[in-house]
């Protein structure tokens, strides 16, 4: 029998991907993940760290879609 992989370590690599980004502010992003559909929420500077956000776990194992709701806002 093929064990599919567990919730937790989805979460841990895409908080891996996230924290590994000099791109992210990680402290500022908040995830939910379930079935590979992962929702980003939280606040960031720029469009670029949005984006760069998105970026970093579209490649992580598990991750199928992305929803992007994280809202710029200027300091």
């Amino acid at each position: 029998m093929h064990a599919s992989p567990t919730i937790a370590p989805l979460f841990d690599r895409i908080h891996n991907a996230l924290s590994t980004s000099p791109h992210v502010p990680n402290r500022q992003v908040r995830v939910e993940a379930a079935e590979g559909h992962v929702v980003l929420k939280g606040n960031v500077t720029s469009f670029f760290e949005k984006q760069m956000a998105q970026e970093a776990i579209r490649r992580v194992d598990g991750v199928r879609l992305i929803d992007n709701l994280l809202e710029v806002t200027w300091a």
